[in-house]
């Protein structure tokens, strides 16, 4: 049996920009998905801490340490810029691999840096 368990979480980002001409997706800076292990074209649930939405999407790596943070195409109409969101990635794991898992949760600053 699997069962569905956080995966990574970037908590308090702030929404710097919003793009409705986008196609779609969110916009995350490559290094903070790299700090939690995002990946390109990812599924994550986006929470907007400021009007209660929720709503899945897609990741699109941005600039390395630009620490943007973008809503693309219709989510734009889920948030507004500085806005705080959280970014959930979930997986799919057995008894077997819970043993030992751990999510990797970085919380972010006013300016999206990693309060460490």
């Amino acid at each position: 049996m699997y069962r569905s368990f956080l995966r990574a979480k970037i908590h308090m980002a702030k929404v710097t920009e919003s793009n409705l001409a986008y196609e779609g997706s969110i916009t995350i800076d490559r290094e903070l998905m790299d700090l939690v292990g995002i990946l390109p074209f990812e599924q994550v649930m986006i929470s907007n801490v400021n009007n209660g939405e929720r709503f899945e999407t897609y990741v699109i790596p941005g600039k390395s340490g630009g620490r943007e943070i973008c809503l693309n195409g219709p989510t734009a109409r889920k948030g507004l810029v500085g806005d705080r969101v959280i970014i959930f990635s979930y997986c799919l794991l057995d008894d077997i691999q819970l043993r030992g898992f751990s999510p990797k949760i970085i919380k972010l600053d006013e300016a999206n840096n990693p309060v460490l």
